[in-house]
């Protein structure tokens, strides 16, 4: 147990430090930042220009999904750099647990989703619901080219269906059921519903949505590391572009 924490906690943030080195204050603060305060404005104008919705509904998703920015794309980093970087061999050469290795790298990635956005353990639940979807499009990278335009493809797929601008009564019901299976959908509605008065434990059915939505992520996220780590040594394919 304290060998698997040890992955967990101390692997995940060196983890995170070495495959995010970019990440500087000149490019944190205007990216993750600034970026999401613009954003924000736009749409709060945009809505009531249009009248579709009222401030608090662009306000409220935009937010929260805001998090999920630094969640999708820094979970699908985290093992997909891995590849890009000829380390991911090594790596999986190592005894240590799966599990610990890659769900700890999730832990700075959550506290950075925090950081961008406040709505306590509304945000908390949906940022680790849409790290755990990074973590599943980062697993396709240990076998796909490019698995950075899928992330940019389900990015913007999220803004589309998840509620986040366009209410999903608006939303064709095929197009609706799919974004009711994405996480950050049921985050947002509870984060609604709490800004316009209601208490935590009246929206907690829509918590637990996010959390049943997470962990159904999280499962099929550990699944493809196994089995793409057991196509990979089987056919010496782990860092074969």
């Amino acid at each position: 147990m304290i060998r698997w924490l040890r992955v967990f906690f101390v692997g995940g943030v060196i983890a995170y430090r070495g495959l995010f080195n970019w990440i500087r204050p000149a490019l944190y603060i205007p990216t993750m930042l600034i970026g999401p305060v613009f954003q924000i404005l736009f749409f709060a104008y945009l809505g009531r220009y249009s009248k579709v919705e009222d401030d608090a509904f662009f306000v409220v998703g935009n937010a929260i999904q805001a998090s999920a920015m630094s969640a999708v794309f820094a979970g699908t980093m985290t093992i997909a750099n891995e590849r890009q970087y000829q380390t991911l061999a090594p790596l999986l050469a190592t005894p240590a647990n799966r599990c610990a290795m890659f769900m700890g790298r999730a832990v700075p990635v959550i506290a950075s989703g925090v950081v961008v956005s406040a709505l306590a353990v509304i945000v908390v639940v949906s940022v680790t619901s849409c790290t755990a979807f990074g973590l599943t499009l980062g697993s396709i990278g240990m076998r796909a080219r490019d698995v950075f335009m899928s992330a940019n493809i389900a990015y913007y797929l999220m803004w589309l269906v998840c509620g986040v601008n366009i209410p999903l009564s608006a939303l064709p019901g095929w197009l609706a059921q799919i974004g009711r299976l994405l996480p950050l959908t049921h985050g947002i509605a509870a984060g609604r519903e709490v800004a316009a008065g209601a208490s935590l434990s009246s929206v907690s059915g829509l918590v637990w949505t996010e959390v049943a939505v997470g962990t159904a992520w999280a499962v099929v996220a550990t699944t493809l590391v196994w089995w793409f780590e057991r196509e990979g040594r089987r056919r010496a394919t782990l860092e074969t572009f």
